[in-house]
This record gives C-alpha cells, structure tokens and sequence, in this order.
C-alpha cells in the first residue's frame, strides 16, 4: 500500500468548494439593464410614437397601450397594470418590428427598446 504527500495540510470541504455567488434578483437585473438615451437620439418614429401617448392616440395598432407585463424582468420590477407599451414603426416592415416605447406611471418615465424588449434606455428628456 502507498503513501501519499499532502503538501499544504488537509482540504476541508469549505475550501475545496468555490463560494456561492449571491443571487442575481430581478431588480439587480433591471438596474444592470435599463441604460439612458438622450430624446435627441431617438429614431424620429419614436418622437411620433411618444406625440400619440402625449394626445392620448389614435394608435396605429391595436396592442398600443396595452399592458406590458415585463415577463423578461429587464425593468425595475412593479405592480401589474405599471407599465404600457407602443410600437415604434419600423420603416420597411411589414410588421409591428422590435422598436417600442413603455412608458412608466411617472412623468418621464419612458422607457425605449429597440430590440424587443432585451434592453430598454430611460428617454432622458434634457438632452
């Protein structure tokens, strides 16, 4: 039978073992998501899209207002009923496209994604 050199002493269980990271929650997510975007630098469809919601419509489509459930957790988690969405024409589509606006209950609280909801930028208003 051999023997066998621990060199460094023994290895317990917590030191073999990486420490477990801290869960990611969803408003972490939705922090780490949510960027800024200058209204300056917005598609000039998205500048029609937020007159509508100013006015009040009439929308183009028939989803426009509805409630946006933000199953993808990607904005700061609220009450259902929270948040609403309008699509932004996508020129050359034949379909709603991926460009939206959500606008929050706050005032200025409104949110653009261009990419179907994977990421949103707070319109920064002053800019």
């Amino acid at each position: 039978m051999g023997a066998a050199l621990l060199i460094g002493g023994p290895v317990t269980t917590a030191q073999a073992q990486a420490p477990t990271p801290a869960p990611v929650t969803a408003v972490a997510r939705a922090a780490a998501a949510v960027g800024d975007i200058c209204s300056s630098d917005l598609p000039s469809q998205a500048h029609d899209t937020l007159a509508l919601i100013d006015k009040g419509g009439p929308f183009p489509y028939p989803q426009d207002g509805t409630v946006f459930q933000n199953r993808e957790g990607v904005l700061p988690g609220r009450s259902t009923g929270y948040y609403h969405e309008y699509t932004v024409k996508t020129p050359g589509s034949s379909d709603r496209g991926a460009r939206r606006v959500v606008t929050g209950e706050e005032t200025d609280e409104d949110y653009y994604t261009s990419d179907h909801y994977a990421s949103f930028d707070l319109i920064d208003f002053t800019c």
